[in-house]
């Protein structure tokens, strides 16, 4: 009987979803970053709450956005529940493209014209979150290692 941590945890030995993992948190950590610690230029977390707030998001949507970027990159990383760490991004990108970055159309603001960024960069994370959400952390995963160990345990209790 398979319980819903081996559910979760269910990966293969394939390098893809590794590659992913390692594209997408090399990307989103500094953003986070910058949002919760103020590294990379930005101006950490108290100031992130302040003008997230300011622009209509309730305090905890706000915390979900700091915490999801930081974190939930570093849980991609190490493929530490991957499926349900990749959903929530997933929810947080497309969160950004509809309340914001959809009134600027689709591309990124490469020479300062538009108002704002486009949704090009979005659509590319969530295609990377939904392949993750699919196939697992895959090889040099937590996941794989979690899912081991909860096989392994309910094997020896059968």
């Amino acid at each position: 009987m398979n319980t819903f941590i081996e559910r979760i945890t269910q990966t293969n030995k394939s390098i893809a979803p590794l590659l992913l993992r390692l594209t997408l948190a090399l990307v989103l950590f500094p953003h986070g970053a910058q949002l919760l610690a103020g590294w990379f230029g930005g101006y950490g977390y108290s100031a992130s709450m302040q003008y997230f707030t300011s622009q209509g998001l309730s305090s905890f949507i706000a915390f979900m956005v700091i915490f999801l970027e930081f974190f939930g990159s570093l849980f991609i990383l190490f493929g530490v529940l991957t499926r349900p760490f990749a959903i929530a991004l997933l929810v947080l990108f497309l969160g950004m493209i509809s309340t914001v970055h959809y009134s600027f159309g689709f591309f990124m603001n490469w020479f300062g014209s538009q108002k704002g960024e486009g949704y090009e960069f979005h659509l590319l994370a969530i295609g990377l979150l939904l392949t993750l959400t699919i196939c697992g952390g895959g090889v040099a995963s937590a996941d794989r290692l979690i899912n081991k160990l909860v096989n392994n345990n309910n094997n020896q209790n059968d």
